[in-house]
């Protein structure tokens, strides 16, 4: 059944979710802080509306694809929000990766108006939201992630409710510190070679058919190989997964030794102002560290 659907944040990613909902046979509608990042939109049909309140007043669920929980708040709650506008029964589905205590407040609020939210942030970077085969994780109730599941399946291939509200959150959670550990120690394992008179590249390639071999050694371990550090989700984006991720662990009393590691690594890309290069970069901070180079390791 088609429905009334509102999306906003029209970055790398949610321009491409939004276009696939679009695709999907849905009427959809946009809202964006810069007029211009909802023109690829309207020229393929969408209507652009002049406030998130706006924007939800026509819809049945809205999308938000936008970049941190103060953004988050600001369009659900703040002046000219979602709640402001939406009527009883909206299904509000937040993205992108927020801090799952502001998912439970903002879900609290809504509530008091009648308005569902489903936590559902995503993993499979730009290429899987242009593909449509996102990792989308899901919390809320049962019925309401029923309700928007077509939705989800217009974006993405592996779709889970994992728990109630907040629990999207910290499932993506895990996912980051699982990613970002893992790309320290491809970093540390291609530097190692380099350092020693292996080819990084040849090294990538063995580890590639081994144990060792996983999406992280393939995708990041590629970029550090070909120096190719501007493409990929930028680092800056990493850095505020991370603060998240240590806040939790901090709160619950857990120890979390490795991503407080990484934290160190890419607080240096940030404090070079590179906060816009790829993951893969976190590399040149080991190769730094030492003193080394590339073209002097060859």
């Amino acid at each position: 059944m088609a429905l009334k659907v509102g999306f906003i944040g029209l970055g790398a990613m949610g321009r491409h979710m939004a276009q696939h909902l679009h695709k999907g046979g849905h009427q959809l509608g946009v809202w964006g802080r810069r007029a211009e990042s909802t023109q690829p939109l309207v020229a393929i049909g969408a209507t652009a509306y002049e406030t998130p309140a706006a924007l939800a007043a026509v819809s049945d669920v809205v999308f938000t694809m936008v970049t941190a929980s103060s953004d988050f708040e600001q369009v659900a709650l703040g002046a000219n929000g979602i709640i402001h506008g939406a009527k009883s029964g909206l299904v509000l589905v937040d993205m992108e990766t927020i801090s799952p205590a502001v998912a439970r407040a903002v879900a609290k609020q809504l509530s008091a108006k009648g308005i569902e939210m489903l936590d559902a942030p995503v993993s499979g970077g730009p290429m899987g939201a242009e593909q449509a085969t996102l990792s989308i994780m899901v919390g809320g109730k049962t019925d309401v992630f029923e309700q928007v599941k077509p939705l989800f399946s217009c974006m993405g291939k592996t779709i889970t409710r994992v728990g109630d509200i907040g629990a999207g959150q910290v499932t993506k959670a895990c996912n980051q510190l699982a990613l970002l550990v893992a790309t320290q120690g491809v970093a540390e394992s291609l530097h190692l070679a380099a350092r020693l008179g292996a080819d990084p590249g040849k090294v990538r390639e063995v580890l590639m058919g081994g144990v060792a071999a996983s999406r992280v050694m393939d995708l990041f371990g590629k970029r550090m190989v070909d120096r190719n550090f501007e493409n990929g989700i930028d680092t800056r984006l990493y850095h505020k997964d991370l603060g998240i991720i240590l806040g939790l662990a901090h709160e619950a009393g857990l120890a979390s030794p490795g991503g407080a590691l990484v934290m160190q690594q890419i607080n240096a890309l940030m404090g070079q102002g590179r906060g816009r290069d790829d993951l893969g970069a976190l590399i040149t901070v080991l190769e730094a560290m030492s003193g080394s180079s590339p073209a002097k390791e060859k």
